[in-house]
């Protein structure tokens, strides 16, 4: 099983809690979870007016041997208004646009997607239980 919780906060809501999201997949080759704007789509769904995230921002994958990656997918700019950083325990890294990264298997982290033009961001934590 692979689950993810989200948060989207903004400058006033730094320190929140309230209104976190959560979403899970069984850890079967081809399960998919998808973060963004687009609700057709995407189990974990920020603000419409959120611009800084796209359509379809982040993308968890289930590979053939039941390993999850991610994905910050393309949008329709060629430059992104935002930035994506993994963390996993003490490490954290910047995730490139475009970019995939296997997860660990067993493990967790976050996700942070940063919007660089104001205070916002929108956070996600995953696990996966093996």
């Amino acid at each position: 099983m692979f689950e993810l919780t989200m948060a989207a906060v903004s400058a006033a809501e730094a320190g929140a809690t309230a209104g976190m999201l959560m979403a899970d997949a069984p850890s079967e080759p081809g399960a998919a979870l998808r973060v963004g704007r687009d609700r057709s789509v995407c189990r974990l769904t920020t603000p419409d007016d959120w611009l800084f995230v796209s359509r379809v921002h982040l993308e968890f994958l289930c590979g053939p041997d039941g390993t999850w990656q991610v994905s910050w997918l393309r949008g329709s700019q060629p430059d992104p208004s935002s930035e994506v950083r993994l963390t996993i325990g003490e490490h954290t890294r910047s995730l490139a646009y475009g970019g995939t990264v296997p997860l660990p298997r067993g493990g967790n982290g976050e996700l942070v997607i940063q919007d660089r033009t104001a205070p916002r961001s929108v956070n996600v934590g995953f696990f996966h239980e093996v």
